[in-house]
């Protein structure tokens, strides 16, 4: 049986005062997601209508490859960037 892919969804509303700075955090931060095994899409996208909201959408092969993902965002620079800029985010399982 083939591990179910996991999908993380949601937004991260930036505040004014940060957003310039996660702007230029975010570039670095998407090529290294994409880069990671497992990876099998990683976006994140401003908002046209609500500048400081940023779309995120994640698709990872399996938990393991979204757990190691997590784990190299907690040491990274965006990590930092944004600590403390809540998330809103839903996970979830799909079919392989």
């Amino acid at each position: 049986m083939t591990d179910p892919k996991i999908q993380l969804t949601g937004h991260i509303d930036v505040p004014d005062n940060r957003l310039e700075a996660v702007k230029l955090a975010l570039s670095e931060h998407i090529a290294l997601t994409r880069a990671e095994p497992g990876c099998l899409s990683f976006d994140v996208t401003q908002d046209p209508q609500l500048p400081n909201r940023f779309h995120v959408s994640e698709l990872f092969i399996n938990r393991a490859a979204f757990d190691a993902h997590q784990t190299r965002t907690k040491a990274s620079p965006w990590f930092f960037t944004t600590k403390g800029i809540e998330r809103t985010y839903q996970v979830k399982e799909l079919p392989a």
